[in-house]
């Protein structure tokens, strides 16, 4: 007889960044198993450095980072901790991203312009990733941008059944903010048995995050009316939609959005905005400026855990959502 037979059990391995530690120990509550300890600091000259402080060899590794601001430092984090798991022997590695970052340059507008969505796929890949996980990416085809499986996760029903169980569904109706949220907003209308509108408005392509709101099509007349979009990164977007809908004779307006950027004037917008309640999920760190009592953020972590628990039990993702 030649070689070596073994008869090891598989090993589930949770490691985090330091971008978002909250979300990553709610995962790891949920899992019921602890964080690895890992050794991770910066340089003086902004050099990122990561030690895993338990053996990684032969292990199923998850590793958890959200792409928040600083949103490039936290995605060259990432990349060195993949870097160092696929060095120690991970049996295997999946990169688990509640917001994936640059999703929204997911294609070219105009000539000259990179597809950076693709580019961190690509060094996800480069650095030794064998499967991403991540939440509601701007649009469906980054799935297709990693060459390996990618396991796309909803936080749809979260924020829906917590809508649904605050507001009259006989007065409700969804809104898309713009034509690339319709298909997202027909799901919500499904689980919710709410009739549609959509708000149509007109970026301006040489200024960023400028947005010009035309019409309302629809009926929203005395309606309480729920803004459904994946992100909300300085709130120009979806006040503008809001206010559109006031001016259509709206009776209430309550925004939901999966991924809370709130970067720049965002803080100010939501203060000021006439909308009664923004609701977001926990894929990304709400900024403390922003703790205001119209703001509530529900947890992805349970959805998020058990995704995981079905990649490595070898079952089925999918089944999560089927039933929705």
């Amino acid at each position: 007889m030649t070689g070596i037979k073994t008869t090891g059990e598989k090993k589930l391995m949770l490691f985090s960044g330091r971008a978002h530690p909250e979300l990553a120990e709610e995962v790891a509550h949920q899992l019921g198993v602890g964080l690895v300890p890992t050794k991770a600091f910066d340089f003086a000259n902004g050099e990122i450095y990561v030690r895993y402080q338990e053996s990684a060899r032969g292990a199923d590794c998850f590793l958890i980072q959200s792409h928040t601001a600083p949103i490039n430092k936290w995605i060259m984090e990432q990349l060195i901790m993949i870097d160092a798991l696929k060095r120690a022997s991970a049996r295997s590695i999946t990169v688990v991203c509640p917001f994936y970052g640059y999703a929204r340059q997911d294609k070219k507008h105009r000539g000259r312009e990179p597809i950076s969505a693709r580019l961190i796929a690509d060094l996800m890949k480069t650095a030794g990733a064998d499967r991403v996980v991540t939440v509601d990416l701007h649009t469906d085809q980054i799935m297709g941008f990693f060459d390996g499986p990618v396991d796309h996760l909803f936080a749809l029903p979260v924020l829906a059944d917590y809508v649904g169980a605050k507001v009259d569904r006989s007065k409700l109706t969804v809104v898309s903010p713009d034509a690339g949220r319709v298909r997202v907003a027909d799901r919500w209308c499904d689980r919710l048995g709410a009739p549609l509108a959509i708000v149509h408005k007109r970026r301006d392509k040489d200024v960023a995050n400028q947005v010009t709101v035309h019409e309302v099509v629809g009926d929203v007349q005395d309606r309480v009316c729920v803004l459904v979009d994946d992100m909300i990164d300085t709130g120009g977007t979806i006040c503008a939609a809001a206010d559109a809908l006031f001016a259509n004779g709206a009776a209430d307006v309550i925004v939901t959005a999966t991924h809370g950027v709130l970067s720049g004037p965002a803080a100010d917008r939501l203060k000021n905005s006439k909308v009664s309640e923004f609701v977001f999920t926990n894929t990304l760190p709400t900024p403390s400026e922003l703790e205001l009592d119209k703001i509530t953020v529900l947890s992805m972590a349970p959805t998020i855990a058990r995704a995981l628990r079905e990649v490595f039990e070898d079952g089925s993702v999918t089944s999560l959502f089927e039933e929705q």
